[in-house]
């Protein structure tokens, strides 16, 4: 019995360490989680939902009106825009990259119309 104790303890030890570190998000999801954390109290930061804010746009909808990855340089040296309600943000290149990358990949498709 005392046997069949320590087995079943090995293998429960085994079976935890053969799974291995978590991978690491992705850029996508690094991406997602700034948006969630800086901009979700005022805009929709996913594929659906109603911005908090009705002047805030939905970011799904940037693109009707910006070429996404042309708001590197904005987000590099600090988003202005002409209401008081938005807080002036700068981020690190890196958070750049992710927040382009998550940006780019909830954009609603484009109408007929836009093509």
């Amino acid at each position: 019995m005392k046997h069949a104790a320590i087995f079943a303890t090995l293998v429960l030890i085994s079976a935890c360490a053969s799974q291995g570190p978590a991978p690491a998000p992705t850029a996508e999801q690094r991406g997602q989680a700034m948006v969630e954390q800086h901009c979700s109290g005022c805009h929709a930061t996913g594929r659906t939902g109603d911005s908090p804010a009705p002047e805030a746009p939905p970011f799904r909808t940037l693109s009707a009106n910006y070429r996404v990855d042309a708001l590197q340089e904005a987000f590099a040296e600090g988003i202005t825009v002409g209401h008081p309600a938005m807080p002036n943000f700068t981020f690190a290149p890196e958070d750049v990259e992710v927040l382009i990358a998550y940006l780019e990949s909830i954009q609603d498709e484009p109408s007929p119309a836009q093509q």
